[in-house]
Formats: C-alpha cells, sequence, structure tokens
C-alpha cells in the first residue's frame, strides 16, 4: 500500500461519485435524510431503494406492465408488506423464497424481507418442484418459511412444499382469482403500517447454476464502497437516468443491475418476460441510457428482421451491459454497428462478484474478450501445481477483491490459494492486459489423452458463414475416453452439412480436435438466464 493510499482511495471515490451525479447539489438536511434511510435499512443491499425514496420520491422509480411507481410509493408498499408478513398467522418467516419474472412485486418482496431480516432465497424461475424442494428444505432447516410466487409457478410450488405444510405462500403476480393470498391485497390491508425493523439484516441467497447436482446457495449481505467505483469509471451510469433491465432478476447478473439502479436512483423499466422488439421499444419510449441483458438477448434481437430493427433507433443508449455466458462475436460488432459503440461485457462469478469488465473499444479489438480486471480486482493464471503462468498461456483463473461472497450456505467454500480465489474458469491473459475465457475447468474434454476445452471448438465452427452458433461437448467413449460432439445452428438459407462443417474445423485446428459427430438444430436448448443447456444436449447425444 502507498502512503498516500488513504488518502487518494476516498478522493478518488468521491470524485467518481460526483462524475456520475451520484454527489451533488443538494440540502445537508436531505443529505442526512439518506443517510438516516440507510442505515435503518442496516447498510444491507437493499439501502440503495430507500435512499432513491428520500434522494428523489416522486420521480418514476420503477415501470412495469401494470404502470409507473415512484421510488416514494416503492418504499411505503416495502413497508406494508413486511408489516403483512410479520402479522402472519404462523409469525414472521425467517426465510422467503421468491421465485418471481422481473416485475414490482419481486422488488416488494426484496426489499420487505430485509426490513424484517429475514433471509431471501432467489428461486429460479425454471426450476422442476423436486429440486425447488430439495433447496427449500437446505435453506429452510429449522426454520420458518414463506414463499412468494407467480401464479405460473403454482404447480411447482404444490410439489415443492408438500413436505412443508406450514410453509406460508403469497402470490406475486396473478391474472386472475388464487386460493392464497397476494401480495397486493397485503399491501393495501397494511398500507398504513409500518414494521417492526430487524436489528440485525438478512441475507440474499444467489443460487449457483447448478450444471452438476443442486445449485448451491451463495450469501450476500453487503457491498463495498470500492464496487461503486469500479463500476462508475468503467460503465458510464448516471443517477436518476432510465434503465431497462431485461436479465432476469433471480439471476446473479440481473439481481446486480436491479440494485444498482437503485443505489443510483436510476428509473428502473422491466417486463415479466423477454421480447427483442418489446426491449427496442422500451428504450427508445422511455429513452433508457442503460440496457442490461445476458448475452442471449443480444442474439435476439440482431435476429429482427431487418424492417424491424430500423423502427427503432436506441440512439438514447450510453451502456448496453451484459453478463452470465459468452458473448458471440458477430452479433457484438454486429449490435454496435447499428446501435452504436455501447456495449460492455462483464466477467462476474456469483462468488467473486465483479472481475473484469470489457469496454466497447475492447471489444472492438477484441470481440471474445471478457476484458480487464475491474479497479481493486488481481487475477492469477495458475497451472495444475498453483504456478503463475507467462502472458498467452491457458490455465485456472484465479481472482482477488473485496467483493467475494460471504460463504456457501452449506459452509463450504470455494478454493483459494494465497487470497486468490478459484473462479471454476480456465482461460489466458494477452499481452494488452485483456483476460480471455476459454471455458470451465470440468468441461475440459481428454480425447485420446488430448486436451480439448469446447470453446476452441465452437468458435471455429460459428466462424463457418454457414453457422449461426455451436455447442460442443465431450462424450464417453470407450476407444478415446471421450470423443467431441458438436451441436450446430444454421444461418437462414444456409445448407453446409456436417461433413463440410468437419473439413471446416480440418482445416483450422488439429485433427483431435475435429467432432465425431456435427448435429444441426434449429436451436440449442437454454435455461432462463440464456447459457446453453449441456445437460439436455449431453443427454441428447447418449441417447442418439
Amino acid at each position: 500500500m502507498g502512503i498516500l493510499d488513504p488518502l487518494t482511495k476516498p478522493l478518488g471515490l468521491i470524485s467518481t461519485m460526483a462524475r456520475a451525479g451520484v454527489i451533488a447539489p443538494m440540502r445537508p438536511d436531505k443529505y442526512l435524510r439518506i443517510v438516516s434511510a440507510m442505515q435503518r435499512e442496516n447498510m444491507a443491499i437493499t439501502s440503495g431503494f430507500a435512499a432513491a425514496a428520500q434522494r428523489c420520491p416522486d420521480r418514476a422509480g420503477l415501470v412495469d406492465e401494470l404502470g409507473i411507481l415512484t421510488w416514494r410509493q416503492i418504499d411505503r408498499r416495502a413497508d406494508a408488506l413486511a408489516a403483512a408478513l410479520q402479522a402472519l398467522p404462523g409469525g414472521q418467516p425467517e426465510v422467503i423464497g421468491l421465485m418471481a419474472r422481473n416485475h414490482r412485486g419481486f422488488v416488494d418482496a426484496l426489499i420487505a424481507a430485509n426490513r424484517i431480516g429475514a433471509d431471501v432465497l432467489l428461486l429460479n424461475t425454471s426450476f422442476a418442484g423436486p429440486a425447488m424442494a430439495e433447496v427449500l428444505e437446505r435453506e429452510g432447516e429449522g426454520k420458518s418459511v414463506a414463499v412468494i410466487y407467480d401464479e405460473e409457478f403454482t404447480e411447482v410450488v404444490d410439489r415443492a412444499v408438500a413436505g412443508r405444510p406450514d410453509t406460508a405462500r403469497i402470490v406475486a403476480w396473478t391474472d386472475g382469482p388464487v386460493n392464497y393470498p397476494t401480495l397486493e391485497r397485503l399491501i393495501a390491508e397494511h398500507g398504513d403500517r409500518e414494521p417492526q425493523r430487524a436489528s440485525a439484516k438478512g441475507r440474499v441467497i444467489l443460487l449457483t447454476s447448478g450444471t452438476t447436482g443442486t445449485p448451491k446457495g451463495a450469501s450476500h449481505s453487503g457491498g463495498d464502497p470500492s464496487v461503486l467505483k469500479s463500476i462508475l469509471d468503467r460503465t458510464p451510469w448516471r443517477t436518476e437516468q432510465p434503465v431497462v433491465v431485461v436479465a432476469p432478476m433471480f439471476h446473479a447478473w440481473g439481481f446486480s443491475q436491479l440494485v444498482f439502479a437503485a443505489s443510483m436512483s436510476c428509473t428502473i423499466i422491466t417486463r415479466r418476460k423477454f421480447d427483442p422488439e418489446a426491449t427496442l421499444e422500451l428504450i427508445d419510449r422511455h429513452r433508457a441510457t442503460g440496457l442490461c441483458v445476458v448475452p442471449v438477448m443480444f442474439d435476439r434481437i440482431m435476429e429482427l428482421p431487418t424492417e424491424v430493427l430500423d423502427r427503432y433507433s436506441g440512439r438514447s443508449l450510453r451502456f448496453a451491459a451484459a453478463s452470465g455466458s459468452r458473448m458471440r462475436p458477430d452479433v457484438v460488432i454486429a449490435f454496435m454497428d447499428r446501435f452504436g459503440d455501447v456495449i460492455y461485457n462483464n466477467y462476474n462469478a456469483t462468488e467473486a462478484g465483479m472481475i473484469a469488465t470489457a469496454t466497447p473499444r475492447d471489444l472492438r479489438a477484441a470481440p471474445d474478450t471478457a476484458g480487464r480486471p475491474a479497479e481493486g480486482t488481481e487475477i492469477r493464471i495458475l497451472d495444475a501445481e498453483l504456478n503463475e503462468l507467462p502472458v498467452g498461456e491457458v490455465g485456472s483463473i484465479y481472482v482477488r477483491n473485496s467483493t467475494q461472497f460471504d460463504g456457501y450456505t452449506s459452509g463450504q467454500t470455494k478454493e483459494f490459494h494465497e487470497g486468490f480465489m478459484c473462479s471454476g474458469d480456465v482461460g489466458y491473459v494477452d499481452d494488452a492486459g485483456r483476460l480471455f475465457v476459454v471455458g470451465r475447468d470440468d468441461e475440459m474434454i481428454v480425447s485420446g489423452g488430448e486436451n480439448v476445452y469446447p470453446i476452441e471448438v465452437e468458435k471455429t465452427l460459428a466462424a463457418h458463414d454457414d453457422v449461426a452458433e455451436a455447442a460442443v461437448l465431450g462424450v464417453d467413449d470407450e476407444k478415446f475416453g471421450q470423443r467431441l460432439e458438436a451441436f450446430v445452428v444454421l444461418r437462414p438459407g444456409a445448407a453446409a452439412t456436417p461433413e463440410e462443417l468437419k473439413q471446416h474445423v480440418r482445416e483450422h485446428l488439429a485433427n483431435f480436435k475435429v467432432p465425431r459427430a456435427i448435429t444441426v438444430l434449429d436451436e440449442l436448448p437454454r435455461g432462463t438466464t440464456g447459457k446453453i443447456s449441456r445437460k439436455e444436449l449431453q443427454d441428447r447425444a447418449k441417447n442418439a
């Protein structure tokens, strides 16, 4: 640490916050009310909502299909719901499972749970009943549990709570009468009440992707001010400006964008289900300066017919931020060619928060880069013996920063080395300091004694003019241990055959990296966050 760090770091944070409008000319009493509101919120992850209610109470805070809520209305709704949760017949829940799409009910439940000190378990909207039951059993063991969910997930919740008949149930979004209390009714019935505030803050439990086994819960209880500076120095957020958030809010990335937008008092514009044209319409109608998506949403937008794309300008956008999976380089360039150099690719992890960001300039130079380390984040590329590797060599990505999670709710944690956490990914750093993620360390395929990372073959296939996207995986093979199989989606009107695509790979990569089989699909199976479901592809390959 430099001798001036204790002085320069706070000054740097203040300068960044002033540039973004977080620090602005306001009466001293308003600043005092903001700080007081955040302290009442226990300086927890939802404290930005309380601060916005003091900073600009009558500005639009949230826009969804039901209309506009001001920050004051959001604050009062959260109080009413928190009081209602404390008045439930079974008493105040200690854990609240939230299974909802992007809408006001998600936000109401999140803030209300924090105000009563309950843990919030963010549930994937694609969960089946048994998986949800297992997660609720693990996270709610020995605790009182409530589930807040959209009506469309009733059958899943029925199965999940069948063994927990004392579970309180509240419906967050419904298009008709239901048999359980609705969130809107509870808010209306308790509209003039305030909850008894918790003395300790609850946790938000985010679930890992769970590609193998039941997803693990990773708990976060709050943030670090340096993260605010890191984001604002890289991405042009500005306070009180409209931001369209269509990334799923139950997922770590969408959740972080929701919370960050609130901390910036930005009007949050969302809709329950992603629609590419509707997203462009929201941007133009609200003159949104920000867009928060998962990468596949860029794909769906750019797949719209040209005559549809031509209806929207997107000129108000200052940034379009994405995270959660690999972005297609051709789509990155096509989107920026049409809507301007606004894409920011974020390499994050549920357990480590913000790791790296690729700016539009980075993406123009290398469209598949994960970017450069965020301020306060160190990255090391290590080999199997934990030796640091030189520039350009592929190894395991280890990270050290101040945004690492509190730990898994099971009590387990990630693998660490000298304070650096293993991200679970493999990659390399180029001579410009840009990070490239090659794949997951558990996705490496060993075929005939040779190591192959699927992403290398996927990128080669995607470089073929006829291929829109590709997924490659390893399938058990008696002779080679594993064999490579590929699944591709062709561009409209394309007619490349599997043999032609194999030859294309053969011309660019070593022979052992050529897939033994290539299957053409209409589309690749994906989860709700846009990640390709490799399990579905594995099952298809095994049953072929």
